[in-house]
Order: C-alpha cells, then sequence, then structure tokens
C-alpha cells in the first residue's frame, strides 16, 4: 500500500482545515474577542502538520492510488479533522475539556448534532460559526471538498468517493471526478446561500442566518440558540427551514439535474417519491395522535409534527418542541424514524431511504419466491431491476448497522445509563441523528454522560458517518497485513 501517498494527501486536508480555521478566526478579529488567540493557534498547528506531511512524503504526479489507500485516506481525514476541530475548543475551555472538545467536534464534522455545550448562548460568535462550519464542511464531505479544491486528491477520485458517500452507489456527474465534486459542492453553497438570504430577511441576525444555514444543508443540527429553532417561534422560519430540510434530505445528484434544466427528474426518482411519502405519512400520523391524546389545536399539530418528522429523518436534529413528552405512539414512531434517513446522495445519515426499500422489497420477494420456487422475481426500485450484488450489500449494511447499534446501546447500559438513555443515544450518534431521548432528549445535552460513554459515542459517529464499512474494511485490511 502506498502509505506515503496516503500521508501525503492527508497533509493537502490539514492545509484546507488550517485555511478553514481562519474563518472563524476572522470573526474573532472583527469582534475583538479573546478567541482570536485560540482559533490562530489551531490554524498554525493545522499548517504546520500539513506542510511536514506535504514536503516529508512528496509525490510523483502520477503516483499510484488504489482502493486500500483510498479507505485508510477517508478514514485518517475524518478522525484527523474531528481532533484538529477540537483544539479551538481545549484551548478556549482548557485540557481538562479534552474528551468534550472531541466529542463536540466530531458530533460537528459527522454531523451528527449531538452537544456538550450546556448553555450555547453565552458562546461567542466565532465559535458559534466554528460549529456550524465543522458541519457544514462535513455535510457535502471532507474528501469530496477535497476534490473539489486539491488536484492532487483527484487521483483516485471515484475510490475515495466510493469509500466516503453516503448511499449504496456512486454516481459520477460529469467526465471528470473534479467536475463532479465541484458542481455538488457548487449546487451545495448556493442552497446555503438561499436559506441563509431568506432567514436574514425574516430578521435573524446575520450570523444566526449563517450558522443555521450551514447546519440545515448538512443535516447537522447545531443551533446558535438553547431552544435551537423553537426559540425563534415562528411559523415562517420553521417552514423556510423544513423546506430546506427537505432539499438537503434529497440526492444531490437530482439536485445537478435539476440545475442542469430537468426538474422533472426529482419528482420522477422512485427514491424522493417515497421519501416524501414518509414525511407526509409520518406527519399526518403525529399530527393525528397529537390532536387526539395530547389536546394540541390542528395547526399546531401539524406545525409541530412536520418539522419534527422532517428533522428526525433527514438527521438534522433540529428541535421546535420536547417531542421525547410527546404521547407513546409520536414518540416511538420518532424513535423507528432516526432508522430511515434521507436519500443516497444526500447530507443525511442513517440507513437511507433507499436501502431500506431495497431490504423491504427483498422481504417481500422471497417470500413469493417460497411460493413461485422457479419464478425470476428480481428485487425492482421503480422500473429498474437492482443487482443482486448492490442486494447483497444491502442487506449486509442493514445487519451490521442494526448489529452495531444494539452493541452501543448494551455498552452504554454497562456504563451504568437507563435503556432508554442508551440505545437512543447509540441510534442517534450510528445514524448522526443528533438528539435522543431519556437525559439526551431534545431539551438537554449529552454533558453528563461518563467519559467512556462519549468515547464510545464518538466512534458510532464517525462509523455512521463512513456508512460502517469503511472502518470494517480497514480492520480487515489491518488483519490481512
Amino acid at each position: 500500500m502506498n502509505l506515503r501517498g496516503v500521508l501525503f494527501l492527508l497533509g493537502r486536508i490539514l492545509l484546507a482545515l488550517a485555511a478553514a480555521l481562519l474563518i472563524p478566526a476572522a470573526i474573532a478579529w472583527f469582534d475583538e474577542g479573546p478567541e482570536l488567540r485560540a482559533f490562530l493557534v489551531s490554524a498554525v498547528l493545522a499548517a504546520v502538520a500539513g506542510l511536514v506531511l506535504t514536503r516529508g512524503f512528496r509525490q510523483r504526479r502520477d503516483f499510484r492510488f488504489g482502493r486500500r489507500e483510498a479507505f485508510v485516506l477517508v478514514a485518517a481525514a475524518w478522525v484527523t479533522a474531528s481532533i484538529v476541530g477540537a483544539f479551538p475548543y481545549v484551548f478556549l475551555k482548557g485540557p481538562g475539556f479534552a474528551v468534550d472538545a472531541l466529542f463536540e467536534s466530531a458530533s460537528g464534522f459527522t454531523t451528527t448534532g449531538a452537544s456538550i455545550l450546556t448553555d450555547v448562548e453565552v458562546e461567542s460568535d466565532a465559535l458559534l460559526i466554528w460549529r456550524s462550519l465543522t458541519q457544514w464542511l462535513g455535510g457535502m464531505g471532507i474528501i469530496v471538498l477535497g476534490i473539489a479544491i486539491l488536484p492532487k486528491l483527484a487521483i483516485g477520485g471515484m475510490e475515495l468517493l466510493g469509500a466516503e458517500a453516503p448511499g449504496p452507489t456512486t454516481e459520477k456527474l460529469t467526465p471528470r471526478i473534479a467536475q463532479t465534486a465541484k458542481a455538488l459542492w457548487g449546487i451545495y453553497a448556493l442552497l446555503t446561500a438561499l436559506e441563509a438570504a431568506t432567514l436574514f430577511l425574516l430578521g435573524l441576525r446575520p450570523v444566526e442566518a449563517v450558522a443555521h444555514a450551514f447546519t440545515t444543508m448538512a443535516t447537522g443540527g447545531f443551533s446558535t440558540r438553547n431552544a435551537s429553532i423553537g426559540a425563534f417561534d415562528s411559523v415562517a422560519v420553521d417552514l423556510v427551514v423544513t423546506f430546506f430540510m427537505v432539499l438537503a434530505g434529497a440526492n444531490f445528484a437530482l439536485h445537478f439535474k435539476v440545475v442542469r434544466g430537468k426538474p422533472g427528474a426529482l419528482f420522477r426518482d422512485p427514491e424522493f417519491q417515497i421519501y416524501l411519502g414518509i414525511l407526509v405519512g409520518a406527519t399526518i400520523l403525529i399530527a393525528t395522535n397529537l390532536v387526539a391524546q395530547a389536546g394540541h389545536n390542528v395547526l399546531s399539530a401539524l406545525r409541530d409534527a412536520l418539522f419534527q418528522v422532517t428533522s428526525i429523518v433527514t438527521t438534522t436534529g433540529f428541535a421546535t418542541a420536547k417531542f421525547s413528552a410527546w404521547p407513546y405512539f409520536a414518540a416511538v414512531l420518532l424513535f423507528f424514524l432516526m432508522f430511515v434517513g434521507g436519500c443516497a446522495g444526500s447530507t443525511g445519515g442513517s440507513v437511507k431511504v433507499v436501502r431500506n426499500v431495497i431490504v423491504f422489497r427483498k422481504l417481500s420477494t422471497d417470500l413469493r419466491r417460497k411460493i413461485h420456487p422457479h419464478a425470476v422475481l428480481p428485487v425492482r426500485l421503480g422500473a429498474r431491476a437492482i443487482p443482486d450484488d448492490v442486494v447483497a450489500s444491502v442487506t449486509t449494511f442493514f445487519i451490521l448497522f442494526l448489529t452495531l447499534f444494539t452493541a452501543g446501546g448494551l455498552a452504554l447500559v454497562l456504563l451504568g445509563l437507563d435503556p432508554l438513555t442508551s440505545f437512543s443515544a447509540s441510534a442517534t450518534c450510528l445514524g448522526n441523528v443528533g438528539p435522543g431521548f431519556g437525559i439526551v432528549g431534545p431539551d438537554r445535552t449529552f454533558a453528563p454522560l461518563p467519559v467512556a460513554a462519549k468515547l464510545i459515542l464518538v466512534a458510532e459517529m464517525l462509523i455512521g458517518r463512513l456508512e460502517i464499512y469503511t472502518i470494517l474494511i480497514l480492520l480487515f485490511l489491518r488483519r490481512r497485513a
């Protein structure tokens, strides 16, 4: 394996992270805040490490870069980003905050949105923008960003996208992989700018408008307010954020086609149709339950249900209500929606709509084969037959996801946490959703959890964001070595 090539490209990514740290540094300088030094020192450390790796492991223009190198680089890049992202928190809050800093940073880059900050409203604009920026960078993907801005990363580009991309297949939208990465990031940035401008016009401060646009399009859920989106108490803000969450949870390849003049591509896509159907169906069920058992009026129930269902399904994690205190049916349905996720190719986490559909259609097909053992019954998504190797891969992923969710929940129970908190925290971190139930509910934080529990959840965040296979393949490669 070309480990020198991996380290060289990792150095390039560190230089990009150093440049990103200058953005909150500029805000701190403008505000004359004490955070300036923390961000500058963090940027310098990342830059020095990046220069050491790029200078020490310089490669030829045509150096070899295959699938093994891709998996190692992707995993290393995400772990490194989480560590570098923790630097400002440690410099601002002290060495004793190191584990919490790693948790907050990993939660940011993986777009999980689970936080250990008990009062975000006392934090500076610079730190709040950094929290949101980590989610925005992680939303479309660190490697996709790298391919777009760093030509060297285009080497082995499809292998890199395959190791990082959120979904069972990777679609090449343009002849050159760097063009594909630039196109995806261009659409991502455009939608982010549109949301930020809209929220600003609705009365949010510029920093809050930008921060929430960052974390909406990344389906991350970090907010500048303790009460999340509910703090604004605005129907207009709720609807705007919901609309952009829906877009963020859709396949960005479809957005690319819409931009290219094919607006019908979005609504003709069978996964997107099912995705919308889940959002509408779950909203109606929960709103009905809120009206019948919690005494909500119809409009209030529809508003809260639509926002919260969209937030959970897309794995954004924003909140406008304390949904853990809703009637049991609504709360349990929201818990199961944590396992749905957005569409493949979206910024959402969890299992993904298409994988759930393929698994259930495989189950249906297998039952029909029992009745007609000699019939040719392919698993279909719309009019398209799904290849057997994709069906097998999706089934394996589904089993692995449920296994890791169960193992994580049991590990947290062994650490002394109650079952509701343990299993909801495992589900929300592995699925990169954000809030859970129990002591990690939407109106609380993960701060009270023991150190070991936080480290387990950090591992689950990274495994979930990298779609499980990348980390397991690394373990396999290590055994082979």
